[in-house]
């Protein structure tokens, strides 16, 4: 009996739903620079915003739309919500993307 070759799988909707919105996270420089500063430790909505020279109201917003997809997390704190990268698959794909464009 002839063994057929396996066709290669087609996407689903919802992975290739969270693949095209996991790049069109890491499209935006505000958001990137945000994770970027996430991959280096904990910071809170304040914290960004300073560090990044953003309002904290887009602060806000992108975090919202990041946490959506499950790239970072949180925890409360009182009233301060603290934020931190939640997807080391994400992390390495950043990394990787900041090396290749170091190396002109």
């Amino acid at each position: 009996m002839k063994e057929k070759k396996k066709e290669a799988a087609e996407l689903d909707e919802e992975t290739l739903f969270m693949v095209t919105q996991t790049f069109k996270a890491l499209s935006d420089p505000t958001r990137l620079r945000i994770l970027h500063l996430l991959f280096q430790g904990e910071h809170s909505v304040n914290e960004i915003a300073e560090k990044l020279s953003l309002l904290q109201s887009t602060v806000s917003h992108q975090l919202r739309f990041l946490k959506n997809l499950r790239l970072v997390k949180f925890r409360r704190e009182g009233t301060t919500l603290y934020y931190t990268h939640d997807d080391e698959h994400v992390i390495d794909l950043l990394r990787q993307s900041i090396e290749h464009a170091s190396h002109h």
